[in-house]
């Protein structure tokens, strides 16, 4: 089983960018699609991207399309979430989780091995 652990959240202005980093344990991780999760106070968990398992496609929500982008090395266990021009509505909780179920990709039930999260907010 893969274990996760995100890092790289951060405090910052609107405007400011963002690096996060997924680092996953074991040996399996070039086998699994990949995917950002976030969740912000009183709202629902979100999908922000989701990559497959080679980094070949990727996947995005409109709210982020064009100022995020999502990567992964795979001879580093690691996954990354670059965030440009983030805005205050981008503060959230975000999660990495392995993609263990066919279908939707904004689906989180089709997401398995979930990490802590990492706390990114920005202010105006």
């Amino acid at each position: 089983q893969v274990q996760l652990v995100e890092s790289g959240g951060d405090l910052v202005q609107a405007g400011g960018s963002l690096r996060l980093s997924c680092a996953a344990s074991g040996r399996t991780f070039s086998r699994y699609d990949m995917g950002w999760f976030r969740q912000a106070p009183g709202k629902e968990r979100e999908f922000v991207a989701g990559i497959t398992q080679s980094g070949g496609v990727t996947y995005y929500a409109d709210s982020v399309k064009g100022r995020f982008t999502i990567s992964r090395d795979n001879a580093k266990n690691t996954m990354y979430l670059q965030m440009n021009s983030l805005k205050p509505e981008d503060t959230a909780v975000y999660y990495c989780a392995v993609r263990i179920l066919g279908g939707l990709w904004y689906d989180d039930k089709k997401y398995g091995s979930w990490g802590q999260g990492t706390q990114v907010t920005v202010s105006s």
